[in-house]
């Protein structure tokens, strides 16, 4: 109904990354969240499956969502990477589709095209680490 809400979260504490997700991809979004809480990292899952709607909730929902201090974010998504940078800001990590044209059973398109959770997890500790100036 709001086009955007927070999916599962691993604390209740302020999170180190947030995925995003929508539709078919969330469930890789989930699977990254479950490596990265395994090590500690506090982790948000966010579905984001109407950006029209989302981006017409007052500012104070838009920002229990996606909380603008939260830099570390990672968009999974198997269509166009286009427009997601209004969510991920300059610091976020994009995972999604950068050619078409294959033609295979679904998991195996995901992996040729890197739409995996082991992926996601990898960008969204890239991005933790490069805040932290390691």
């Amino acid at each position: 109904m709001k086009g955007g809400y927070t999916l599962w979260e691993s604390s209740t504490e302020r999170p180190d990354v947030i995925f995003i997700g929508t539709g078919s991809e969330t469930h890789i979004a989930l699977e990254a969240a479950d490596i990265l809480s395994k090590e500690g990292v506090k982790v948000r899952v966010v579905s984001l499956p109407s950006w029209e709607l989302f981006d017409k909730q007052s500012r104070e929902y838009k920002e229990s969502v996606l909380p603008t201090e939260i830099k570390a974010r990672v968009a999974i998504e198997a269509g166009t990477p286009l427009g997601w940078e209004h969510y991920l800001g300059l610091d976020g990590a994009m995972i999604g589709m950068e050619g078409y044209g294959a033609s295979a059973p679904i998991d195996v398109l995901y992996e040729k095209f890197g739409l995996t959770s082991g992926r996601a997890a990898q960008a969204a500790r890239d991005l933790i680490l490069k805040q932290r100036g390691a």
